[in-house]
């Protein structure tokens, strides 16, 4: 996410992701389980598109440090594809 000041400990570093287009899919309530949201859009994937190589983008869009109550709480995933249809 773009930000005036990007953090730089240890592994984390500024970087700039290139431009994809991305499968999206928001999994909502608490991050135990987003595998079965992964699972569900790598099934997607397959099934309409093509996988690109690149990595999967995760944006919280609402979290632990918005709510404390998980319901609440929602992260969009995004797979980098090539539509095929």
């Amino acid at each position: 996410m773009p930000t005036a000041a990007p953090p730089r400990t240890g592994r984390v570093h500024p970087t700039v992701l290139p431009a994809v287009e991305l499968a999206v899919t928001t999994h909502t309530g608490e991050h135990d389980g987003i595998e079965v949201t992964y699972g569900e859009l790598g099934t997607w994937v397959v099934e309409n598109a093509m996988s690109v190589a690149g990595p999967v983008r995760e944006v919280y869009v609402v979290g632990p440090r918005d709510t404390s109550d998980p319901a609440a709480w929602r992260t969009d995933i995004g797979w980098p594809v090539f539509r095929v249809t």
